[in-house]
This record gives structure tokens, C-alpha cells and sequence, in this order.
């Protein structure tokens, strides 16, 4: 059985900022498991017996060999992907990197490209996930 795919899968990510309120992005390979050629907000599947926090912190160690700073919360939704049949149950941290530290490609199969990006001038296509995250970062940037 597939998580997400045969049962609701459980995912946590990471709208990571810099000084420059630049966000980091990660543009998704042909071999995901959806949203390929997607730019999203690094993260991954949670384990049994894994907090969301030491999930996206795992994910993005492995991705990308940086460790982040969690900030705060910035939403859970659900992540209904009908054109790949999948649903997931998605929550989204707002984090930093760790000073000192460069994200690279470490898990290419999954990866094509990196970096960073204005709010104001994003990369075409964004994933349905990090569509949603960052209106919701938006959004409580003007409250």
C-alpha cells in the first residue's frame, strides 16, 4: 500500500525565508511522486513515530544537507491532487537555514534545481502545496 495514494499520506515541509524575504525552492523531478516539474517547498513524508518538526528537518537534511531553524507554524491543509489521485495531509513550517550553511542537490533522482526567489517574481510552475503556503504567508504578512 501506497501512502497518499491507498490511505491519506501525512507531510510536512518548510517555506524557508531569508533576510531578504526571499523563499527557497526546489523544483520537483519526473521521478516524485506528483507535481512533476513543480517549484514546492522542500519536505517529505512523516515516519511512524516522527514528529512533523523532526520530519521536515530529516527531509531537508536529506535533500539538501542544511539545517534549519524552525520559526513557526504556517498552516495544515489538505493536499487534494486529483490529476495524480493522491491526497495528502500537509503541514507547512515557516523556517531558516542555519547560518553558515548552502543548500545543494543531494538526492538529484528527485531534484532538478534550486533557489531562491522573490515573493514577487516566482518561478512558473509552483505546486499546488506551495501555491496555498504562500498566500497564507501573505496574508498574515499584512496583518
Amino acid at each position: 500500500m501506497k501512502r497518499g495514494i491507498d490511505y491519506i499520506g501525512v507531510s510536512a515541509g518548510a517555506l524557508i525565508l531569508n533576510d531578504k524575504d526571499e523563499v527557497f525552492l526546489t523544483k520537483r523531478s519526473k521521478n516524485t511522486t506528483n507535481q512533476h516539474g513543480k517549484w514546492e517547498a522542500p519536505g517529505g513524508g512523516i515516519g511512524f513515530g516522527e514528529t512533523r518538526e523532526e520530519a521536515v528537518k530529516r527531509e531537508i537534511k536529506e535533500e539538501l544537507g542544511i539545517d534549519i531553524e524552525i520559526i513557526s507554524l504556517l498552516q495544515v491543509v489538505d493536499e487534494i491532487l486529483p490529476e495524480d489521485k493522491q491526497h495528502w495531509l500537509a503541514t507547512t513550517f515557516i523556517a531558516k537555514i542555519k547560518p553558515g550553511q548552502i543548500p545543494q542537490i543531494l538526492e538529484p533522482e528527485k531534484c532538478d534545481a534550486i533557489g531562491w526567489f522573490s515573493l514577487d517574481k516566482l518561478p512558473d510552475p509552483i505546486s499546488y502545496i506551495t501555491g496555498l503556503d504562500i498566500a497564507k504567508y501573505r496574508e498574515q504578512m499584512k496583518k
